[in-house]
């Protein structure tokens, strides 16, 4: 593996090229961005991230609302707020250093098992096991493990342990992630090109694409809500959702509940002529699929709250569901 590595390793803007030192504070967020996210989307967010906040003391410095702006459409909210919180802790515990054990990294808010491990290999050369989405499907099919996930994790992670190195182990994690994204992938495995195909059971089986086993997922709750747009001189009112909860601390269009019927308009944010739009927006969150209705209204005299220009609204940071509202609203 670490010899196709040396070969085939992708360029990254957050992985040092041979031989540099190893920036602990990009390997650090990179994990936190690319959790259920894809490399082609992360990294131009990743490349405006680091100009904007290059380590620990600017990110613990800025703003939450630039923070939550600035993470707008990567989903799962609670990861910025927590990449300030952990080194907000770095700063003033540890003197700006990030800690290098996977026991004392795990103390930082929003480091898991898996992020306390990747950074420890990767960042510091600690032997860890580390196992994301992609190398749980390459250890899946290299021992033909056929328990479905997720009752077959503890089963993968310690078939990883048995063959992570003492030696270069973040290499070895990172040589396993990008033979999962190029080699092994969910579909259509290019097992001829794959250095692990000799000792690959899932590939002696025949089928290695069937690993690893998924259990039927179980149908998502549905539920609706309304979104208001309410506009005025060019402008559209926004609002700061609460900072717990979904979402939370986000800027965002004024919503009524989120129930398992669709609402009305009992929590319009003002008194006016409401208009429903027959469009709909459907976004599917981890847990519930979402239906909003759309509701529009224009005033003319003053009202409290944030305004912002529309011509402007994707400065505003706001989250993907309130995007998808804003552009049906102004394509009706």
């Amino acid at each position: 593996m670490l010899d196709w590595y040396d070969r085939h390793r992708r360029e990254l803007p957050w992985r040092a090229k041979p031989g540099d030192p190893v920036d602990p504070y990009r390997v650090w967020l990179s994990e936190v961005m690319l959790q259920q996210t894809t490399v082609a989307a992360v990294t131009p967010r990743f490349l405006a991230w680091t100009a904007r906040w290059p380590d620990f003391a600017s990110l613990a410095a800025a703003e939450d609302a630039d923070v939550m702006a600035a993470w707008a459409g990567l989903g799962y909210y609670a990861r910025a707020r927590n990449l300030v919180a952990a080194a907000k802790v770095v700063v003033a515990e540890h003197g700006g250093v990030f800690p290098q054990t996977e026991a004392e990294l795990r103390t930082l808010p929003g480091l898991g098992a898996y992020t306390a491990a990747a950074v420890a290999a990767i960042a510091f050369g600690a032997r860890a096991v580390v196992v994301d989405a992609n190398v749980e499907r390459v250890v899946a099919r290299l021992f033909a493990i056929e328990t479905p996930l997720p009752a077959a994790r503890p089963a993968i992670r310690a078939a990883a342990d048995t063959i992570t190195p003492d030696a270069r182990a973040g290499d070895f994690a990172q040589a396993m992630m990008d033979l999962g994204s190029s080699i092994c992938t969910t579909r259509s495995p290019k097992c001829l090109l794959c250095p692990l195909r000799a000792d690959c059971g899932g590939y002696a089986q025949g089928a290695p694409e069937r690993l690893p086993v998924k259990a039927k997922k179980a149908a998502k709750p549905q539920r609706y809500g309304t979104i208001f747009w309410l506009e005025r001189a060019g402008q559209v009112l926004l609002v700061r959702r609460p900072d717990t909860g979904l979402l939370g601390g986000m800027r965002a269009l004024p919503t009524g509940p989120w129930a398992d019927a669709p609402p009305g308009f009992d929590e319009a944010p003002a008194q006016a002529d409401w208009q429903m739009l027959e469009q709909r927006v459907v976004h599917g969150f981890t847990h519930f699929d979402l239906e909003l209705a759309l509701a529009v209204a224009q005033v003319e005299a003053h009202q409290p709250g944030e305004w912002w220009s529309i011509d402007a609204l994707d400065t505003a940071g706001l989250p993907t569901v309130f995007l998808k509202a804003a552009k049906a609203v102004r394509t009706r």
